[in-house]
């Protein structure tokens, strides 16, 4: 037997290796018999063995068959058959060095040993003190290392390039990324990652310039680059002596268009605050900022305008600047516009739905728009999806081009009807189908159409049940039998609300707390089972508050709403109880003692409307109250303070919502009048009411109540949305000898919450910049016994800092106007007080909608110097609106 040589079989693919530049495989030394090898005449060998060497953490077997090599078969030594194989080892990206020894040859046969030093491993890493621990934060999750993980070169170069790419959306273009790797002190062949950052300055963008631009100004462009933008400019002293001289040239020189670019562009460069966008620059967001330049373009008939070219470069440390050079072209114009492959609609009713005709500017982006999705009227699309035709398609093609003008041929492809074959529901982890089901408007067997679809995911969004931004309709075809599947998708979330307040009111600290379960079930009521807190997804509504200072005042509420009675029809049902006792300061016992008791019901019943639309609602209902009173005149500033006072009234109210989403509306509006009206009873029994005394003349409470809301939600831009609202109140009565009821005013001022006037069923209106009340006749005296008529206007610009189911968050800016009167005589809808102001709105699922305003007020309140100015405000659900 020959003595164990290690022979050096690979040295030829080592030369080859080398020759690559691939300095990580092992140079193995020759040694001292080379008698069996003869390099000028490689033999065939048959591999006998082949071990492992140098493997602690990767699968010796799986190593020999990545290898390529298997015992049993021929192998020529020297060849490349021995390259081939350390180079496929080699990739794996596990090892150091990597070299195939032979351990051994017996005649024909050759022992092989697979020889590899393993790569380190990472033990654990961390950042440099300069990393603020929000970043580390994110840093990690998004580096996503993990103990054991192999150490390779790819790994550090995808680490580095992880964060410089975080840093970079933050504004640190220049930010400087090294890894050290240490040894591990416990474990050996393992290494510690220590990442050091150097963020550097954030970098803004300080210029962009434009060349080549003549018909849009730069604001235009500049304007139409949605997240590029220049850092913000606010230069007050700029002189405007110039800019009116040069715009009373134009104007006298017939150039309004000159003076007017001349105008925009002034304040552009010297009042340009920089407040929703920041001005980072980001490469993808600057291609996509290009592209909508020449989209600007475009829809101002500058079919052919180009970037010839552009360039970013450093200012300075903290600045870059960008250089954009343009070629507008020409100006086109629609020459014809030609129909073909329609058969359902005539060419001049498919023209009049395009609203293009020939003679118009050329724009693409309306012609695409008027083609396929118009979120303000109908479009082509639209016209033929909802009416079926699913399959439908539409291709604008310009056939030809000649100096400034187009010919335009919309080819059609209308197909066949499609009707909907299943609708399904997934994500409702909580919510039963059959809740969300009955609120679609697409249903098996009718003609597909897309509004229907757009509908159902309204008014799933309206069900408040779900994250509304993730509400998504997955439309299948099926091409082979003309039918469609739907499947909505939907994101549970938490329906159910905890309410807690705290005011001031009749000189008393007023407690109120408050449980609303809008998904409630309560057929599943006496199920314990269901109860995960409590039996939910049947979508109806139990809700529960009580309000308190103590022992002397005690006010609860309960109320439950079945949406779909009987379960075949949207009409609901709504009942509710409630009752508040208030009492004074002295014993049972003693004679002085007294009370203020409240109790009532009411039934109601809501029915949606399909006319004049589908958006309609009509509500009915029927409310009984009493009032009981024991020596207690100073609550309400009439009569003995003792005795009963009852009423039986019915209401009625219509109303519009289509809101896109409640909490966040981009669009859409809510119009709401409501009367509510007792029986006239006075004029039925002949008494003389100028000789009562005010305890009888208000025995039975008569009055009609009559109120308007109207709300719109308009998105001006990206997300940001004015909201106009106008709200009216008048309360009337029947018979003069008696005028209007005490109870049932309105109290206007502050922020809307109803603390103690439940009391008196008063009405309290929320208006900024004014003190709670502070607006109602007879507030500066303390004599108020509120007023029968109101109006407030109110108008908010908001933009959204959280669309987040979990949190939803916007801030706004407000305009508000109003006035509180007692009687029509005294009655002026333009005397109204002022105020502005900003504020913040914040959505929590399980406490609702919570506000925070600054409101100013402009006018002084008569006798009331401390009523206006500066006001902070706390809202709870709305309540400031």
């Amino acid at each position: 037997m020959k003595r164990i040589l290690p022979i050096l079989i690979s040295i030829i693919a080592f030369l080859t290796l080398l020759g690559t530049g691939s300095q990580a495989f092992a140079q193995i030394r020759i040694g001292d018999d080379l008698s069996d090898i003869d390099y000028n005449n490689p033999r065939k060998y048959e591999i006998a063995a082949i071990t492992v060497e140098g493997a602690s953490y990767v699968d010796k077997n799986m190593l020999t068959m990545l290898s390529g090599l298997r015992v049993g078969n021929e192998i020529t030594v020297p060849s490349d058959d021995i390259s081939s194989a350390i180079r496929k080892i080699w990739e794996q990206g596990f090892f150091e060095h990597v070299a195939i020894n032979a351990t051994n040859i017996i005649a024909d046969k050759i022992f092989l040993e697979i020889a590899v030093t393993e790569r380190p491993r990472v033990a654990k890493f961390s950042f440099s003190s300069n990393v603020k621990k929000s970043e580390a934060d994110d840093l990690r999750n998004k580096i996503n290392l993990s103990r054991g993980d192999i150490a390779t070169s790819h790994l550090d170069t995808k680490t580095r390039r992880i964060i410089e790419d975080y840093y970079a959306e933050k504004g640190y273009l220049n930010a400087e990324i090294t890894i050290d790797q240490v040894p591990d002190s416990t474990r050996a062949n393992y290494v510690d990652f220590f990442i050091n950052v150097d963020k550097g300055p954030k970098v803004k963008i300080g210029k962009i310039n434009l060349y080549g631009n003549e018909n849009l100004s730069d604001a235009q462009i500049l304007s139409a680059m949605k997240e590029t933008k220049q850092k913000g400019v606010f230069n007050p002293l700029d002189p405007l002596g110039p800019l009116v001289v040069n715009t009373l040239a134009d104007v006298f020189t017939l150039k309004p268009l000159k003076a007017i670019t001349g105008v925009e562009e002034y304040f552009y460069d010297n009042y340009r605050p920089r407040i929703f966008k920041s001005s980072k620059f980001l490469e993808s967001n600057y291609e996509d900022d290009k592209q909508h330049i020449i989209e600007k373009y475009n829809a101002k008939g500058y079919r052919d305008a180009i970037i010839v070219r552009d360039s970013v470069y450093p200012i300075n440390d903290h600045e870059l600047g960008i250089d954009l050079v343009l070629d507008e072209g020409n100006l086109y114009h629609y020459r014809s516009i030609n129909w073909t492959g329609n058969t359902k609609y005539s060419s001049e009713t498919l023209g009049s739905v395009l609203g293009i005709k020939p003679g118009d500017v050329y724009n693409k982006e309306l012609l695409n728009t008027n083609l396929t999705m118009s979120e303000t009227s109908l479009d082509i699309t639209s016209l033929y999806m909802d009416d079926g035709y699913l399959f439908f398609r539409v291709d604008p093609v310009e056939v030809q081009v000649e100096n400034d003008s187009i010919d335009l041929e919309i080819r059609l492809t209308e197909g066949k009807q499609a009707r909907i074959s299943n609708v399904s529901l997934v994500g409702n982890t909580k919510t039963n189908d059959y809740v969300v089901l009955r609120e679609m408007y697409s249903r098996p067997g009718q003609l597909f159409s897309r509004s229907d679809v757009m509908r159902t995911v309204r008014e799933l969004a309206t069900l408040n049940f779900f994250n509304q931004e993730s509400i998504a309709p997955d439309v299948k075809p099926n091409y082979s039998d003309g039918t469609v599947d739907i499947e909505y998708s939907v994101e549970e979330a938490s329906a159910d609300q905890v309410s807690f307040s705290a005011g001031w009111g009749m000189n008393m600290l007023i407690l109120q707390a408050g449980l609303s379960f809008n998904n409630f079930s309560m057929r599943n009521l006496f199920n314990k089972d269901a109860w995960r807190p409590v039996p939910g997804g049947d979508g109806q509504k139990l809700s529960l508050s009580v309000n308190t200072y103590g022992t002397r005042y005690l006010g609860y509420s309960a109320s439950f709403t079945e949406p779909w009675l009987g379960g075949r029809k949207p009409n609901s049902l709504t009942t509710s109880i409630y009752q508040s006792h208030y009492s004074n300061n002295y014993e049972r016992t003693n004679e002085n003692f007294g009370y203020f008791r409240m109790t009532g019901l009411s039934v109601g019943l809501g029915k949606r409307l399909t006319w004049p639309d589908d958006y309609f609602t009509l509500y009915h209902g029927i409310s009984l109250l009493r009032y009981r009173l024991k020596n207690y005149s100073n609550i309400l500033n009439f009569g003995s303070g003792n005795g009963y006072f009852n009423m039986i009234s019915y209401n009625f109210t219509i109303g519009r919502n289509s809101v896109s989403q409640p909490l966040y509306p981009r669009n859409g509006s809510e119009v709401q009048l409501s009367l509510e009206i007792t029986p006239p009873i006075s004029l039925f029994t002949h008494k003389d009411y100028t000789t009562m005394s005010e305890d009888e003349k208000y025995r039975w409470i008569e009055m009609h109540k009559w109120k308007f809301k109207a709300a719109w939600y308009t998105e001006l831009y990206d997300k940001l949305v004015l909201m106009t609202r106008v709200r009216f109140g008048y309360l009337g009565f029947y018979n003069s000898d008696i005028g209007p009821t005490p109870f049932h005013r309105f109290y206007l001022g502050g922020d809307g919450l109803n603390t103690g006037g439940i009391l008196d069923s008063r009405e309290i209106i929320g208006m900024r910049g004014y003190k709670n009340e502070s607006l109602t006749p007879g507030y500066y005296n303390n004599t108020s016994r509120g007023g029968n008529i109101f109006t407030k206007y109110t108008m908010e610009l908001r933009y959204p800092l959280s669309l987040n189911p979990t949190a939803t968050i916007y801030a706004l800016t407000f305009l508000e106007a109003g006035n509180c009167w007692l009687g029509f005589e005294n009655f002026n809808p333009f005397d109204v007080y002022k105020s502005a102001g900003l504020g913040v709105r914040i959505y929590l699922p399980m406490f609702g909608l919570l506000g925070l305003d600054w409101g100013y007020g402009f006018d002084n309140v008569y006798g009331a110097s401390d009523a206006s100015g500066s006001q902070f405000h706390f809202s709870i659900g709305g309540s400031i609106d």
